[in-house]
C-alpha cells in the first residue's frame, strides 16, 4: 500500500511551534496550493492544506519558514478524529510532512539559515587571460522566464 503526498505552495500563516508534553516538538502550517487546470469558469483554484511536521524539522520550520513563502512538503495524508466543545465528532485531513524544503530565499535581512547557499571554496587561480568572470550567487538565471523565447521548429533538435 501506498500512501504519499508531494506538495509546492506557499505557507498561509507562520508555523505555530508546539511541545508535547514530552517535549516533542510540533509546529502545523497551510500550504496553498494552486491546482494545475483552471476550472469552467477559467479561473484557477486553490487548495488550502494543513500541514503538520514534527521533531528537530518543526524548530526549524518554525524559524526559518514565514507567511508566503514557498515550499516544497513531502509525506503522507492523514485523517482523524476529534470531538469538539459542542461533543460533535470532527474530521481533520492534514498532511504529516517527512521533509519540508524550503524553495525561496525569503527575507534577505534574516540571517542565513538552512536556505543559504553553501560557501564555495575559492578556485585556483588561472592566468588573467583565461579567467572567466565568477558567478554571483545574486544573479537571477529565471529572472526573465515570463520573457517570451523566438525559437523555430527548425531550431530544435528533435
Amino acid at each position: 500500500m501506498l500512501n504519499r503526498v508531494v506538495l509546492i505552495g506557499r505557507l498561509t500563516q507562520d508555523p505555530e511551534l508546539r511541545y508535547t508534553n514530552s517535549g516533542t516538538a510540533v509546529a502545523s502550517f497551510g500550504l496553498a496550493v494552486d491546482r494545475p487546470r483552471p476550472n469552467q469558469a477559467g479561473e484557477r483554484e486553490t487548495d488550502f492544506i494543513n500541514i503538520v511536521v514534527w521533531q528537530k524539522q518543526a524548530e526549524l520550520c518554525a524559524q526559518y519558514l514565514h507567511k508566503g513563502r514557498l515550499a516544497a512538503v513531502d509525506g503522507r495524508l492523514q485523517i482523524r478524529t476529534y470531538e469538539n466543545r459542542e461533543g460533535q465528532k470532527v474530521r481533520v485531513a492534514e498532511v504529516v510532512a517527512e521533509t519540508v524544503r524550503f524553495l525561496d530565499r525569503g527575507d534577505q535581512s534574516a540571517s542565513a539559515g538552512p536556505t543559504a547557499p553553501a560557501a564555495r571554496p575559492a578556485p585556483a587561480a588561472a592566468p588573467e587571460s583565461r579567467r572567466a568572470p565568477a558567478p554571483r550567487f545574486e544573479d537571477d538565471p529565471f529572472a526573465d522566464d515570463s520573457q517570451m523565447i523566438d525559437i523555430s521548429d527548425d531550431d530544435l533538435p528533435f
